[in-house]
């Protein structure tokens, strides 16, 4: 079933059905019974979304709840998957796993809710939306950036100056090619993988990209090895942009080698050099440690590595690593999400006292003291000033569930011991309280791939989790959240049409189209060989709101800006307004612009941009700039620079031959 041979798998566990109803020594026990039933369910399952999903998709596939062109044209495979569930729902009615694959059966033939029994239903309102975010339309298919493969990283960035936002997404499959897709400027993409020199970079389930050597170019950290242990001693790659539209490995040159099974990592400039430095979470099991590493940034392409001489002795199952000075003291921390263990908050501290440098520094483990040590199983996290406030807060997600039945119990209210979410928000005094359930997220979201950004342009940061795990049964869907003024984040999931049942990796937010809006590119798959499926673009379809962008240049500060802040004041009907955001890529598994995409609500106009160095320590501020345009903001310069973009609409056909696995 993991390799795709599907009929093979029925016939297989057909036989095993057969051999076990003769009763005697062959009969099975209600408990084998059951697992016999729910491979037989998955496999029939596997079969419908193969038969439909893939070799038949449109943009309605696998959206939950499944209507319109997502029902199956070929019901073979979900007749017979609801056949089984009736069955072993009928001995055993409080088989949750049964419950949860049924409704998504009867969704795929049209017969939810009306032709699932009323004591076996989900009903309808589990899966309402909060609030009606508008229909968001994958555009994919049409722009040939629907890559069909497994699960991988996301990267949205202008890699040639040009102003417009393009795209990279890889894979991590063995042979799964680092795709490279330049935005053209008139709602077409074009692939130029083979062009950008690309060909050859494979196997990486997370990409981020950056500026390391301060040349103003964006380059690219591939991750190589996650989840696979032993398995995963596999070098990371380093692609510096050439600034001609090609990209060269620079790796070993750079002192970036090394061979740790990782997807996560996070460039910041921990010692304020204006030179970006590099931490690298990776995955420690019994009999094989694997230290997370730190880069120092030796400011002639090269790094140095001083993780232990600098405190960071991370040697746990590290699944997110993010940055962000969550204490205003003018440099970077971090923040660790480890699986099975507390989670770590290294607070920056400085230079080591008598230490030789940057290679010798001060990070202080403070993650019990600060409150921010849970969930024990999690995986994605970010810092994001959710309520403008000017202080970073902190999100990480849960991720251990025992399987689909606490996506039933979690839907209908029930009890469940899977590991939720967790917003921890900042007190200001180096501590963070658990606003958990006040901000309605303690939910189960078993979230993989995932990032934040700003869906009706309001001011106020939304975020989109991609779900799942390698288990092909783990259907469920993405999750997206609005943020309501700070206060509350609302479940958009189904009135967006975000709630895909494929497994979700890299997510970016961004304004492809250029239209002031931010769409959401996202890679989908799994890791097992079977269970590929095709890449996402939902097109934002708008919201009538204000907004700025802003690229800002270092000069003493590193070229990216990474880490430097900005306030955007604002006149709005009710009076001032401040928003708040920091320059980063955003989540720990995807990676949005560093040009930042700032909504402005209902605002009457901008009193008043602000933005802090952290290098310099600078403070620029800006008057009276005008709304709904793109600016370059130089550290130490008194002007703005307007960017000339155009805006254009997605074209509405493939122009290019979509992604093949």
């Amino acid at each position: 079933m993991r390799a795709g041979r599907t009929n093979e798998a029925i016939k297989a566990l057909q036989d095993l059905d057969h051999a076990s109803t003769g009763g005697g020594t062959n009969a099975l026990t209600p408990e084998n019974r059951r697992f016999l039933r729910h491979q037989m369910a998955i496999s029939y399952l596997r079969l419908g979304e193969q038969e439909n999903c893939q070799q038949h998709h449109n943009t309605e596939s696998c959206l939950m709840p499944i209507r319109g062109g997502g029902i199956h044209a070929r019901p073979q495979g979900s007749r017979e998957a609801m056949r089984v569930l009736t069955e072993q729902m009928k001995e055993d009615p409080g088989d949750l796993s049964a419950h949860w694959w049924l409704n998504i059966a009867a969704m795929t033939l049209g017969e939810y809710p009306d032709g699932v029994r009323k004591d076996w239903l989900i009903p309808e309102k589990a899966f309402e939306s909060d609030y009606d975010i508008n229909r968001f339309h994958d555009r994919a298919p049409d722009l040939g950036l629907d890559v069909d493969d497994l699960a991988g990283g996301s990267i949205a960035e202008d890699f040639d100056g040009d102003g417009y936002l393009d795209i990279m997404a890889s894979s991590t499959a063995v042979h799964g090619q680092l795709r490279y897709f330049h935005n053209n400027a008139d709602g077409t993409f074009t692939d130029r993988t083979v062009e950008a020199g690309l060909a050859g970079e494979v196997e990486s389930l997370n990409i981020v990209q950056t500026d390391y050597d301060n040349d103003g170019r964006p380059d690219v950290l591939m991750l190589r090895g996650g989840w696979l242990a032993k398995a995963g001693h596999l070098p990371n790659s380093l692609l510096h942009n050439n600034g001609d539209g090609t990209f060269d490995d620079v790796t070993e040159e750079a002192g970036l080698l090394s061979f740790h099974p990782t997807q996560t990592a996070a460039w910041f400039d921990y010692d304020n050099d204006g030179w970006l430095d590099l931490v690298i979470g990776n995955e420690s099991t019994d009999g094989d440690p694997n230290p997370s590493e730190l880069y120092h940034n030796n400011r002639n392409g090269t790094f140095t590595e001083c993780a232990a001489s600098s405190g960071l002795t991370i040697d746990r199952f590290v699944k997110g690593v993010t940055a962000g000075d969550y204490n205003n003291d003018g440099r970077p921390d971090l923040y660790v999400s480890c699986r099975k263990e507390p989670n770590l908050l290294y607070r920056n501290d400085g230079p080591k006292p008598g230490g030789s440098g940057a290679t010798e520094w001060v990070f202080t483990e403070v993650g019990a003291s600060a409150g921010v040590t849970e969930p024990i199983h999690s995986f994605p996290t970010w810092f994001f000033d959710y309520d403008n406030d000017g202080w970073l807060d902190l999100f990480v997600a849960g991720y251990n569930i025992d399987n689909v039945k606490d996506f039933t119990a979690d839907y209908m209210g029930l009890p469940h011991q899977a590991e939720r979410a967790r917003l921890y928000h900042n007190e200001r005094d180096g501590t963070f309280k658990d606003v958990t359930r006040e901000a309605h997220l303690y939910k189960l979201l078993h979230a993989m791939g995932s990032n934040y950004g700003d869906l009706d342009n309001d001011g106020w940061l939304d975020f989109y989790v991609g779900t799942g795990d390698p288990n092909l049964g783990t259907l469920v869907p993405n999750r997206m959240f609005r943020n309501a003024s700070g206060r509350i984040f609302q479940e958009v999931t189904t009135s967006g049409g975000f709630g895909h049942l494929q497994k979700g990796h890299g997510v970016s937010f961004a304004d492809f189209d250029n239209d002031g809006d931010q769409d959401i590119h996202e890679v989908m798959g799994g890791v097992f060989e079977a269970d590929n499926f095709r890449n996402v673009l939902y097109e934002n379809p708008g919201h009538g709101n204000h907004f700025v962008k802003l690229k800002l240049v270092g000069v003493r500060t590193n070229r990216a800006a990474i880490g430097a802040r900005i306030r955007v004041v604002v006149d709005t009907p009710g009076g001032p307004r401040e928003i708040h955001r920091s320059v980063t890529t955003g989540g720990s598994f995807g990676a949005n612009p560093l040009r930042q995409e700032v909504g402005l609500g209902a605002a009457r106009s901008i009193v008043e941009i602000r933005v802090t160095w952290p290098t310099s320590g600078t403070v620029q501020t800006f008057k009276d700039v005008g709304m709904d345009s793109a600016y370059t903001i130089r550290e130490g310069d008194q002007t703005l620079a307007e960017i000339p973009l155009k805006t254009f609409t997605f074209a509405s056909r493939p122009t290019v031959a979509s992604g093949a696995k």
